[in-house]
C-alpha cells in the first residue's frame, strides 16, 4: 500500500493550525509562512492598521476594518517537496467556536507566544482543545526584536501552565537592540539575524561552531555570558524526543521574530520534518485510514459570503481518506442523498480556485445552499459518521430584540443559518418567546448583528440576560428526563439543532442541579450528529 499514489500524496501533506493569544503575532507569522511557500510575493503586515496593504489572510469587511482575522481561512501552499495546509484561526480578543472546531481538522498545531508576555489565557484554552486529541504542538517564541522575558522562565511557564515538556531547539542570543540571532543546539551553529528583511525571503547567514573565532566576533561582549547560559540550558532542559512530541507530551521550542521574518523557516522545517502526515480518524462505525482509496471527509466549518458578490455559503471539508476528483459523486450521509461535486474550491486566503483533485489531509470547499451542516460526513457510499467534531458550551449570552417586530421571520431564518454555520449558538427558551444567543467571545455578537443587517436586512439589539453557562441535557431514563423537564422548565431551552439545553443562571445553580439529578447528564460539549 505504501507505494500507492494515495500513500505518496498523503505522505507529502502537513495540515496544521496556528494557536495564540491575541496580538502574539499570529497573522504576521501566517504571512511569513506564505512567503516561505512563495504563495505571496510581498508579506503584508497588519501592524500599521491604517496602511493600504491589508494582511493577505484577513478578508471579511469587519476584519479589514479592525485589522484582525475574524474568520478561519485555509491556505494551501507547496514547501520543499511537500504540500502545506495551513488553517488560520481568529486571533483577536474574541475567538469563536470556529477556532475550537478548526483544531479538530488538523494533525498538528503551531503555538505562537509573545516573548514579552509568555503563556496567555487564550493559549491555555486552545491547548485544552488540542489535548482532546493529543495534537502534537510546535512552539515559536516571537518578538525577539523587542524586550522579552528570560527565556528559561518562559520554558518553565510552558511546562507548568500548559503541562507539556518543552525542548528548546534554538536559543536566542540577546534580544531587542542586542538581538544577534539564535544558536541551534543540536547543529552547533549560529543563525545570524539581520534586520530589515521582514517582507522578503532571504537566506540567513550561518556561523558554524560556537567556539569558532567568527562566532566570538559576532557575539562580542555577549559571548562569555551566552556560553555560561547555554551550559545551564543544556543541563536543565529536555532533549527533543520525536515520539513524545507525536503523543502530544513534548513541544520543540524555537525563538525568532515574525516581523523580521527570522526563525519562521526553522519552524516550517520542523513541521515538515517532525509533525505527522494526515492521521487515521475515528467514526462511529470504524477507524478510517488516510490511505484507503474511497473518499471520506467531514465538515468542520461553514462560512457565509466568502465573496461579497455571491450570497453563498461554503462548507469546509477535511478529507480523511482517498482522493477527490472534479465531477465525482459523493454520498451525503446525514441526508442519504448523492451529490455530484463539479466545483469544489481550494483556498488561498481570499483567492478561490476551482479544484481538479485533492487528497487526504487537504481541505476543500463545497458550495452549500443550506443543506450541509457542521459535522456532516461525505463518502463514496459508505454510511459512516466521523466523531470528535463537538459544539462547545457558550461562555457568553445575550437576549435578542428586534427593532422592527414585523421582521421576526427574517430574524429566525438569519439566526438559524448563522447558527448552522457556527457563527453563534441560538437557544429558544421553553417558557417564553425570547431568543437567546450564545457565544465563546464578545466579538461574535458584533459579527452576528453586522451580518444580520448586511445579509438579511434585519436590525437587532442585544440585552443582558442572567445565564452563566449552557449544558446539553440527556438521560438514558426517559421518565427521569420527563420529570426533570417538568421541574426545570424555567431554565430549559431548545438549541438551533433541536437539543434540550439547561441554561444555568450561576455556577452554584448548575452544581446543585447536577447533585439533585444524578440520572441526568449535563454536557459541556455536544457531538454534531
Amino acid at each position: 500500500m505504501s507505494n500507492s499514489p494515495i500513500a505518496k500524496e498523503v505522505g507529502k501533506r502537513r495540515t496544521f493550525a496556528i494557536i495564540s493569544h491575541p496580538d502574539a503575532g499570529k497573522t504576521t507569522i501566517t504571512e511569513r509562512l506564505l512567503l516561505m511557500g512563495q504563495a505571496i510575493s510581498v508579506a503584508g503586515t497588519v501592524k500599521s492598521r491604517k496602511s493600504d496593504r491589508h494582511a493577505t489572510s484577513d478578508w471579511m469587511a469587519m476584519e479589514k476594518e479592525r485589522g484582525i482575522s475574524v474568520t478561519t481561512s485555509v491556505m494551501q501552499f507547496p514547501y520543499r517537496d511537500g504540500m502545506i495546509n495551513l488553517l488560520d484561526t481568529p486571533g483577536h480578543e474574541d475567538f469563536s467556536e470556529d477556532t475550537y472546531r478548526t483544531l479538530t481538522a488538523v494533525d498538528s498545531a503551531l503555538m505562537v507566544l509573545d516573548g514579552g508576555k509568555g503563556v496567555e489565557p487564550r493559549t491555555i484554552a486552545l491547548m485544552d482543545v488540542c489535548r482532546l486529541r493529543d495534537t502534537p504542538i510546535v512552539s515559536f517564541v516571537n518578538k525577539l526584536d523587542r524586550d522579552i522575558r528570560d527565556p528559561i522562565e518562559l520554558l518553565d511557564e510552558i511546562e507548568e501552565v500548559l503541562n507539556i515538556k518543552a525542548a528548546p531547539i534554538t536559543w536566542p542570543i540577546g534580544c531587542y537592540r542586542d538581538f544577534k540571532g539564535v544558536y541551534h543546539l543540536s547543529r552547533d551553529c549560529i543563525i545570524v539575524y539581520e534586520p530589515g528583511h521582514g517582507h522578503e525571503r532571504t537566506e540567513s547567514k550561518i556561523i558554524e561552531r560556537l567556539d569558532s573565532a567568527e562566532a566570538r566576533a559576532h557575539l562580542g561582549d555577549l559571548y562569555d555570558d551566552f556560553v555560561d547560559q547555554l551550559e545551564l540550558v543544556q543541563g536543565a532542559c529536555h532533549e527533543f524526543d520525536q515520539a513524545a512530541f507525536l503523543k502530544g507530551e513534548m513541544t520543540p521550542v524555537f525563538f525568532g521574530t515574525a516581523l523580521g521574518n527570522f526563525g519562521v523557516d526553522q519552524v516550517l522545517d520542523a513541521v515538515v520534518d517532525w509533525a505527522p502526515p494526515p492521521q487515521s480518524r475515528d467514526s462511529h462505525e470504524r477507524t478510517v485510514e488516510p490511505v484507503e482509496a474511497p473518499f471520506t471527509g467531514f465538515v468542520f466549518k461553514i462560512q457565509a459570503n466568502m465573496d461579497p458578490k455571491h450570497r453563498d455559503r461554503i462548507a469546509f471539508v477535511r478529507i480523511c481518506s482517498g482522493r477527490y476528483e472534479k465531477g465525482m459523486k459523493l454520498h451525503h450521509v446525514r441526508t442519504g442523498k448523492d451529490v455530484r461535486i463539479a466545483d469544489a474550491l481550494t483556498f488561498f486566503a481570499a483567492e478561490r480556485e476551482h479544484l481538479e483533485e485533492a487528497w487526504a489531509g487537504d481541505i476543500i470547499g463545497l458550495h452549500n445552499h443550506g443543506t450541509i451542516q457542521i459535522g456532516d460526513t461525505f463518502t463514496e457510499g459508505e454510511k459512516i459518521g466521523f466523531t470528535g467534531i463537538p459544539h462547545f458550551a457558550p461562555e457568553l449570552f445575550r437576549r435578542v430584540r428586534l427593532k422592527d417586530p414585523l421582521k421576526s421571520k427574517q430574524l429566525r431564518q438569519g439566526l438559524q443559518e448563522l447558527a448552522e454555520e457556527g457563527a453563534t449558538q441560538v437557544f429558544f427558551p421553553e417558557r417564553n418567546n425570547d431568543i437567546i444567543l450564545g457565544a465563546v467571545g464578545v466579538l461574535q455578537f458584533d459579527v452576528v448583528a453586522a451580518r444580520l443587517k448586511q445579509e438579511y436586512k434585519v436590525e437587532c439589539l442585544y440585552e443582558p440576560i442572567n445565564v452563566w453557562s449552557a449544558r446539553w441535557v440527556e438521560s438514558g431514563d426517559r421518565k427521569k428526563l420527563e420529570e426533570f423537564s417538568n421541574k426545570a422548565t424555567d431554565n430549559l431551552a431548545v438549541d438551533g439543532g433541536g437539543h434540550l439545553t439547561y441554561l444555568a443562571p450561576t455556577r452554584v445553580n448548575l452544581s446543585l442541579m447536577e447533585e439533585r439529578w444524578p440520572d441526568i447528564k449535563f454536557r459541556a460539549t455536544r457531538e454534531h450528529h
